[in-house]
Order: C-alpha cells, then sequence, then structure tokens
C-alpha cells in the first residue's frame, strides 16, 4: 500500500494483499483489462487499506456490496475485495500468490486456479456471462490445474456447465478423452 500523510511525515503502511482478477489472469498472458483494478486483502485489513490510499490522494467510495470497498484514483477504480466468492482471504491464499512479471514490474498475483474459482463461483442465474471466462480460459489453459478446479466447483451447476463448453471447444481435454 502506498505511503501516507500525517502531518508533514510520511510513512508507509504495511498491508498484505494481492491483485485478483482479470489483471491476475492479464500478468499471465491473459485477455487485457480495462475495467477495474481487483486488489485482495484480508477482511480485518481492509478499511485500513481504504484509509491508507486515500491518505495517499484517492477518494473512497461506499459501494452496496457488502464484500468490498472501493476507491477511485482519477478514473480508474480499484476495488479492494476481502470476501471473494467462495475463498476466504487469509494466510493460506496469499501464501498461494505468484510472483508474476509484466509491463517490466514484478506483481503478487493470486493463483490462477483462485482467479477462475472465484469467478466460477460468482455465476448464478442472475450472472451467466461466460464470455470472459473462456477468454481468460483459451489464453492461460497450460498455467491451470483443471482437474482440481472441476474438483474444487464440483457443487455448482454453473462451474459443471461451463467445464461442459470448455470440453466442447477444445479449450481443455475433456474428462472421456483423458480416460480413454
Amino acid at each position: 500500500m502506498p505511503s501516507t500523510n500525517h502531518g508533514r511525515a510520511r510513512s508507509a503502511i504495511e498491508i498484505p494483499f494481492l491483485i485478483g482478477g482479470s489483471l491476475a489472469s492479464w500478468a499471465r498472458g491473459g485477455p487485457a483489462t480495462t475495467h477495474d483494478l481487483d486488489v485482495i486483502v484480508k477482511p480485518e485489513d481492509a478499511s485500513r487499506a481504504q484509509e491508507a490510499l486515500v491518505g495517499a490522494g484517492m477518494r473512497a467510495e461506499d459501494p452496496p456490496e457488502p464484500w468490498l470497498l472501493k476507491v477511485w484514483d482519477g478514473d480508474v477504480l480499484i476495488d479492494l475485495i476481502f470476501e471473494p466468492a467462495g475463498l476466504t482471504v487469509d494466510d493460506q491464499l496469499l501464501a498461494r500468490a505468484e510472483l508474476v512479471n509484466a509491463a517490466a514490474m514484478d506483481f503478487r498475483v493470486m493463483a490462477i486456479e483462485d482467479v477462475l474459482y472465484t469467478k466460477l463461483n460468482a455465476l448464478n442465474e442472475h450472472y451467466l456471462d461466460f464470455s470472459s471466462l473462456l477468454q481468460i480460459s483459451r489464453a492461460v489453459r497450460e498455467q491451470v490445474d483443471w482437474e482440481r478446479l472441476r474438483e474444487r466447483t464440483a457443487g455448482s451447476p454453473y462451474a459443471t456447465a461451463f467445464f461442459c463448453l470448455l470440453d466442447e471447444l477444445g479449450i481443455v481435454e475433456s474428462r472421456a478423452t483423458a480416460a480413454g
């Protein structure tokens, strides 16, 4: 997190975080993202992270969603996500992060299976758009443990439908082909 102003002194506030969402997939060769920046923080650090960013000159926004806080850096939206769909942000999630170099910068990004897991868990009868998931999956398919991701999302009918699409489109090897 950036330094904040405290009177005349500036001090760094240490808050562990990861880059998540579409930017985490872009850093691995996925499609470009222009929507927003997803920053993953522990629930107990979310307010402090928002305050640190506001102290660095950004503008806070109170979202209606109970699982994130928002700040604006000019016209760039930063989502501080502390309850991503289906995951707990804890030391284990942070430990699974990977250091990825993109655009000549090192990023600590959410593990790609965790990115896809949260996106699959966000699907429901009101939001059933597979387009970004298909684009990400096609771009990073060699980096994903697909069998493990299938197991983790086995209870979701939307994830099951998504895996059928992946199989039929030849993006991943189908279970039938792998078994035979």
